[in-house]
């Protein structure tokens, strides 16, 4: 377990599923402690229905997630070199993550985190991979932050 860093950039494929869910939970466990976002390396995709329902599930909301890119945070004024740490969910993300290293001075994590994204056969079972994913999500950021400072619910 690691200090929590002043800010963090999660991102995956699509910035629809797996970033962020991340962001919505550090935010709901870290509160203001950490400046949270989330990107991914295309934003060609909505925010995920089964993503917001199973982080509603925690009491996390992700209706109102704007879908990012990379590009489109730079093209907005975003400071990606401003990132203490950029955490890379998916195999693409990395790769895209790691380019940027060579621009800007970055610490880079990746986390395995499976896609959930075409699993199962009917709404129940496509829940329960978005909720393993979720869980992956949630027992790695404790596992690498601590627990959560804000009171869940």
């Amino acid at each position: 377990m690691a200090e929590l860093p002043g800010s963090v950039l999660f991102c995956c494929d699509q910035n629809s599923v797996r970033s962020p869910m991340a962001e919505g939970l550090m935010k709901k466990f870290y509160g203001h402690s950490a400046y949270v976002q989330s990107a991914g390396v295309k934003s060609d995709m909505e925010i995920d229905g089964f993503a917001v329902s199973v982080c509603r599930e925690l009491g996390v909301e992700l209706e109102r997630h704007r879908v990012r890119s990379f590009d489109e945070m730079e093209q907005w004024g975003d400071d990606l070199s401003g990132f203490d740490l950029v955490v890379a969910l998916s195999p693409a993300s990395q790769r895209r993550a790691l380019d940027l290293t060579r621009y800007f001075h970055l610490d880079v994590e990746y986390w395995p985190i499976l896609d959930p994204t075409g699993l199962g056969e009917g709404r129940e079972d496509k829940l329960r991979s978005y909720r393993q994913a979720r869980d992956q999500i949630r027992d790695r950021m404790i596992s690498r932050f601590g627990p959560p400072i804000q009171e869940q619910t």
